[in-house]
């Protein structure tokens, strides 16, 4: 019986080897590892350990927190990832890839006090068949490829659209179209609290079109239509309402010899949370509760030049701008923030490099009141 059992799990491991060399899977572990050190000076006073805006920059957290320090010094590793993906060629020319990619950013389950433990967070997580993908990835409204080279986790974060999601996405050739979870932000009538609803079932539909010219220059033009829904009890008033959102953006990378020259230029109606990681809402409620969707436009340009092969700069400068009607909004909502970046990066060999990146924040809202933001961050990255 024993020989009878070894014989059926040898047999059972020689099948799975050998169909896994039929279907030609190959499969890679990759990621890297980041430790930064910031220095941040808050102009109205820091926000409380743990903090999002502790751990990178996000526009709107950095008014300040009144009776704490304004400058403070914060060590993490959070940002290091580990992801895993296959591909397979199957029968029939058809293609099969697998991608999970996980970090430790945003989790206030740790603390400073003993350990830093913190949990790690699905950043990818999909499966590509053929012209098909079906998973968590980049909004296809994004253009990750034109990002800035820089140490903050985002980079430019007021000018950029910034978002990963569930997604259905299907790609001919140079073409995208993507049905894409909805998700709905809104100032309520005078301003308050952020209601987010996930309500209605029509998801927003976008579409990209990646081209690219001689020289290596290379582009996408994204649109965006999207549905803004909220149906729920807010007290004792009942919300029921509907909207059109809708906005484009236009990205590129341009090679200038060894330099690179990338940029965004994004607006819309009701764009909300693809923009600025959702510094301002996508919609208020009229006296009538009624959404009325809220303009915004924003961008960044980036420059990066080479010293030598392993020392290099990026000068970065991103934008955002909210046209609210503080009749409906109140004075107390976001409408315009700035950020200006410039770091030296040293590879010594390929996988390693060490930074230090100065940055700029200025974030303002409609009642006047600001908040700035300085920090000078040191990492050293290892890309595995």
């Amino acid at each position: 019986m024993k020989h009878l059992k070894l014989a059926a799990l040898i047999s059972g491991a020689m099948l799975a080897m050998t169909a896994t060399a039929h279907a030609k899977t190959d499969m890679t572990f990759g990621g890297y590892i980041k430790a930064d050190v910031m220095f941040s000076d808050y102009g109205n006073g820091a926000p409380d350990s743990g903090s999002l805006s502790r751990q990178f920059y996000v526009p709107g957290t950095i008014y300040g927190e009144k009776g704490n320090g304004k400058q403070v010094v914060d060590f993490q590793a959070r940002e290091s990832r580990f992801n895993f993906k296959t591909v397979t060629d199957l029968e029939g020319g058809h293609s099969l890839t697998g991608f999970i990619e996980l970090d430790f950013m945003t989790h206030t389950d740790g603390n400073e006090r003993v350990s830093n433990s913190y949990s790690p967070r699905i950043r990818h997580a999909f499966v590509t068949y053929d012209n098909w993908t079906v998973g968590q990835t980049w909004t296809t409204f994004q253009n990750p490829g034109a990002l800035p080279e820089n140490l903050d986790f985002v980079g430019a974060a007021d000018g950029t659209p910034f978002v990963r999601q569930a997604l259905i996405k299907y790609t001919s050739g140079n073409f995208q179209i993507a049905l894409e979870n909805p998700e709905t932000t809104l100032t309520p009538h005078t301003g308050g609290a952020r209601i987010t609803s996930g309500s209605g079932v029509v998801p927003d539909v976008i579409a990209r079109y990646n081209f690219s010219q001689e020289g290596g220059a290379a582009y996408s033009l994204a649109g965006i239509l999207r549905q803004l829904n909220v149906e729920e009890l807010q007290g004792t008033t009942q919300l029921d309402s509907t909207d059109l959102g809708y906005g484009v953006s236009f990205a590129g990378v341009i090679p200038v010899g060894k330099d690179d020259f990338k940029f965004t230029a994004t607006y819309g109606e009701g764009l909300g949370r693809y923009m600025a990681l959702n510094y301002a809402n996508a919609g208020v409620l009229d006296s009538n509760n009624e959404i009325q969707t809220i303009t915004s436009y924003g961008g960044f340009v980036a420059y990066r030049h080479w010293w030598s092969e392993q020392w290099r700069s990026s000068f970065t400068l991103s934008g955002f701008s909210a046209d609210n009607d503080v009749n409906l909004t109140g004075g107390s909502v976001n409408k315009e923030a700035y950020s200006g970046y410039v770091n030296l990066l040293y590879s010594p060999s390929k996988p390693l490099t060490f930074g230090v990146e100065y940055m700029h924040a200025l974030n303002e809202r409609e009642d006047g009141v600001d908040g700035d933001l300085n920090r000078i961050m040191f990492s050293a990255k290892y890309v595995l």
